[in-house]
């Protein structure tokens, strides 16, 4: 017979505000550690791809690369939270983080650097299942959202300051953009260092199998789709026998990954979750915010660096609009949640506002006044505020304690996904327009052209005045192009939100855990499989 130990509660429930924000801060900073590598390198992405001889294609990889990694293994740390320490898995995140940077920060070519960025995508992937996992071991549902809103602004804050650092850094001889990799290492060594004394958790542990045919199919089913995206319209047609065949390849593997999945003890993402009708649609919601959000905005760098002419360092004070957006959307939305308990009316108004914002940045150009840009960009950056961390908080409240790690882990997931879709997929519109009209603007000159956006990304400033007028205003339309393409998504968005049911936020979060804790004694006591440890970590 097993014996175990039930906890009486097994949330940090009576733990003051500042108690709180203490056992969150390690978090909180490597949450910030992640987001400042993928915003650091935003605007040092045009130089870094100029002197690394890379393609917009490569442009496309380097970014979509750490999406997919992310996306892969955002299901698996979120299994592996409900099975073991929280607290372990989040410093191993960081350590695998740390390493990926650094070895990004020394590839000698895009290809190199393309698989280092595949490695921070796995760690970025841990701390984007485990931020969330944890707060909501801690975090009674109600005060959720209250916390849900400073992470919010901890993104927000390390994505105002990653371009404006990324800019700097490159804008420095004597530093190069090499540093871009490099200066999150020191803030990754203190979030460790951070954890490992403030952040105590209750440990359950049982004894399961981790879905590795699913993980395995389910990776290689996406990495194939997004391969057939990124070339298709520029490798090969759209229509084609390439892409016949990458498509029902796809297709197959995803059907093969399902079927493992419903025959799965433990499945990598559970298809009875899908059952849940809010869990169902805020997926929805997921992919299609992470298709408009990462896929669109991820190029704006470039526009501005490109199009406009600006430095890497005035290109992340131009975004500035959009991130301020999202710092002051997301802090003071999670405020009003935890006061009222609300959550449903601030996803429907968010979804609606990063769509209003999308389609009115379709009408960019390269001489779109900046005021105007400005006011657009706010509206993507509240809209992003306003949903995306209370997609997440929406399906916490509809599960138990014992499948947080799974259900917030699926919502990160399809998130990330539709990211990487989008980036591909805007990215190969972007290429393919972006060609067509640099062949007619140089037509209109009497210049013949036999490359497009096939070749590597222009330097603006060396080029003659009427070629560097034709360069700005192709990759000013075709930034407006993948702007207008995301702002379907942002409506798909808001329908999936108007047809979720609100539940009120709880106050509390002890008892699903209690229950199952007290279910698995049971079990345990009676011979099952079932063994638990409870203690900290």
């Amino acid at each position: 017979m097993t014996q175990v130990t039930a906890p009486t509660r097994a949330t940090t429930a009576n733990m003051t505000h500042r108690q709180t924000l203490e056992a969150l801060s390690g978090l909180l900073l490597g949450m910030f550690v992640a987001i400042l590598s993928g915003t650091v390198v935003a605007n040092a992405l045009p130089r870094i791809i100029t002197e690394l001889h890379g393609t917009q294609s490569a442009y496309t990889w380097v970014v979509t690369s750490t999406l997919l990694a992310t996306t892969a293994t955002t299901p698996l740390w979120g299994k592996l939270a409900d099975l073991t320490s929280k607290k372990v898995l989040v410093q191993a995140a960081l350590a695998v983080f740390v390493l990926g940077s650094v070895l990004a920060g020394l590839s000698q070519s895009t290809g190199q650097l393309i698989a280092c960025r595949v490695l921070q995508g796995v760690g970025a992937g841990g701390l984007t299942a485990l931020a969330q996992v944890i707060m909501a071991t801690m975090i009674a549902p109600r005060e959720r959202g209250r916390y849900s809103g400073y992470l919010g602004a901890v993104m927000a804050v390390g994505t105002i300051g990653g371009p404006l650092i990324g800019g700097v850094i490159v804008d420095t001889s004597w530093l190069g953009w090499r540093w871009c990799f490099y200066v999150g290492v020191p803030f990754a060594v203190l979030a460790l260092i951070v954890l490992q004394k403030t952040l105590n958790l209750p440990v359950v542990k049982r004894k399961v199998k981790i879905d590795w045919w699913g993980a395995t199919l389910i990776t290689a089913a996406v990495s194939l789709l997004l391969i057939w995206v990124s070339l298709a319209g520029n490798r090969f047609d759209w229509l084609s026998g390439q892409s016949a065949v990458m498509v029902g390849g796809a297709l197959l593997l995803g059907a093969a990954a399902i079927r493992v999945e419903t025959r799965a003890s433990e499945p990598l993402i559970p298809p009875r979750l899908f059952r849940n009708r809010t869990i169902t649609l805020s997926v929805l919601a997921s992919i299609a915010v992470g298709i408009a959000m990462f896929g669109a905005s991820v190029f704006l760098g470039q526009y501005f660096q490109i199009s406009r002419g600006v430095s890497p360092t005035m290109s992340g004070l131009m975004t500035l609009p959009m991130i301020l957006g999202l710092l002051v959307s997301s802090t003071v939305v999670g405020r009003l949640i935890t006061s009222t308990g609300r959550w449903k009316r601030y996803l429907v108004a968010g979804s609606a506002l990063l769509t209003a914002g999308f389609a009115l940045m379709g009408t960019l150009r390269a001489d779109t006044p900046y005021w105007r840009l400005a006011i657009f960009m706010a509206l993507v950056g509240i809209g992003v505020g306003m949903t995306m961390q209370n997609l997440v908080l929406a399906v916490q409240n509809t599960v138990g304690a014992h499948e947080l790690g799974a259900a917030s882990s699926v919502v990160a997931f399809f998130r990330s996904l539709g990211g990487a879709v989008g980036v591909s997929a805007l990215g190969a519109l972007l290429g393919h327009n972006v060609k067509q009209y640099l062949a007619d603007g140089l037509a209109a000159l009497g210049i013949p052209t036999t490359s497009g956006s096939g070749g590597t990304l222009p330097d603006v400033h060396t080029l003659p005045a009427p070629i560097r007028a034709v360069v700005e205003a192709a990759y000013g339309h075709g930034a407006g192009d993948i702007f207008l393409a995301a702002a379907p998504f942002g409506l798909i968005a808001l329908i999936a939100v108007l047809f979720i049911k609100e539940v009120p936020l709880l106050r509390h979060t002890g008892g699903p855990l209690a229950d199952e804790v007290e279910q698995e004694s049971t079990v345990a006591a009676g011979g099952g499989a079932a063994v638990i440890r409870t203690g900290r970590d």
